[in-house]
């Protein structure tokens, strides 16, 4: 196997292994990242939910209970959305002045209709100069306080419409100190596959700074195939570690030369899926800690063989102890199956991307999109 020549660093910080958990709205809360540091290396990079510029500089109240880290979180990783230079700059000031984060990332890759109709996320690397705007404000705002920047994006809008190239040139230009790609268009969604030749090509363009492969990472097999194939620097994990956040000890084995662990019995996913638990308890009090693990039953119980009234009595949690008794139901001794193996997540089908009027007629075009500022965040 082929791993990385040298050891990846985002700025001044290591990344040993080269693994970065994505940012995922509603799942890269403290808890789950959290989590996912205890089975991996406390120097991966473990991304937050996204978080957008508007509302930090208007000091949401949801957005600020958010941005929250663990005492161990080290480097902080917050991922940033936004679309104004000038409001960007000055989330950017706001997060250096407070100590709120050791590590931002730019989002250009959403692919969510509400989002690209605005002209934001996944469609906005085509307006080439607007795109360069917001990443130099960024970089310049964090310059004072040493912070690293990154910028993930897409290949493109669609197939007729490829952003990726001159996205990671101008980025590299204008000082983000890495950029990864998920390497999807927006119209593809999560659908299909993710085309890894594009990470390839990607690496060709940009040759000063490491480049990050993100798509279809679902073992870590996996992301030594796309290392390998690509000669990217690291890999992005997003969907391939939702109910599976072992996959990070696996990943850190992998890229360790070590052998690859077997997947967890029944009940030691019991123990992790508890241990999640009390970590939501902890971090959004015990109502909405459970409520939010429900989503996250299904991932984590796949392919084990429980029968249908237990899993819908585990989708329907609603308390610690009726889950601890649920727990102690299992068979704890139920081998991993191969039915857990696999893509997961969400994956939906293809669509056309829905843009502003005219919003293709000129690349150079450096207007702030109207109404794309989002105030709310993890969308």
């Amino acid at each position: 196997m082929v791993f990385p020549t040298k050891a990846l660093r985002i700025g001044p910080y290591p990344v040993e292994p080269p693994v970065v958990l994505a940012p995922m709205a509603g799942i890269t809360n403290v808890a789950f990242r959290t989590l996912c540091r205890e089975f991996g290396s406390p120097t991966s990079l473990y991304v937050c939910e996204m978080i957008t510029a508007r509302a930090i500089v208007e000091r949401d109240a949801k957005t600020m209970e958010m941005i929250t880290f663990g005492p161990a979180e080290h480097p902080r990783s917050m991922q940033l959305y936004g679309v104004d230079p000038a409001t960007v700059g000055e989330a950017v000031r706001v997060i250096a002045a407070e100590g709120r984060a050791d590590h931002v990332d730019m989002n250009f890759g959403c692919p969510v209709p509400k989002v690209t109709r605005k002209g934001g996320g996944a469609a906005l690397p085509f307006k080439r100069r607007l795109f360069g705007q917001i990443v130099a404000a960024a970089v310049r705002a964090a310059a004072p306080a040493g912070i690293p920047v990154t910028v993930k994006f897409r290949v493109g809008i669609d197939d007729e419409h490829l952003t990726y190239l001159d996205a990671g040139r101008i980025a590299e230009a204008e000082g983000a100190v890495a950029v990864a790609l998920h390497a999807r268009t927006a119209a593809q969604r999560y659908s299909g596959q993710a085309d890894w030749s594009r990470i390839a090509r990607l690496k060709e363009a940009v040759t000063t700074i490491p480049v990050l492969g993100n798509g279809d990472i679902f073992s870590a097999t996996d992301a030594v195939k796309m290392v390998e194939q690509t000669g990217c620097d690291g890999a992005v994990v997003g969907r391939g570690c939702l109910g599976r956040p072992w996959l990070f000890r696996e990943l850190h084995a992998v890229f360790s030369g070590q052998e690859i662990p077997d997947g967890p019995s029944l009940g030691e996913v019991g123990a992790i899926l508890h241990r999640h638990a009390t970590l939501l308890t902890a971090h959004l009090g015990e109502d909405k800690g459970i409520r939010d693990l429900r989503k996250h039953m299904a991932w984590y119980l796949r392919g084990f063989p429980i029968g249908s009234e237990p899993r819908k009595r585990f989708a329907l949690v609603s308390s610690l102890a009726e889950l601890e008794d649920l727990i102690a139901d299992l068979d704890h001794d139920a081998p991993y199956p191969p039915d857990a193996e696999g893509p997961r997540g969400r994956q939906g089908s293809p669509g056309r991307v829905v843009l502003p009027e005219g919003w293709l007629d000129d690349p150079e075009d450096a207007a702030v999109p109207v109404g794309a500022e989002l105030m709310h965040s993890g969308g």
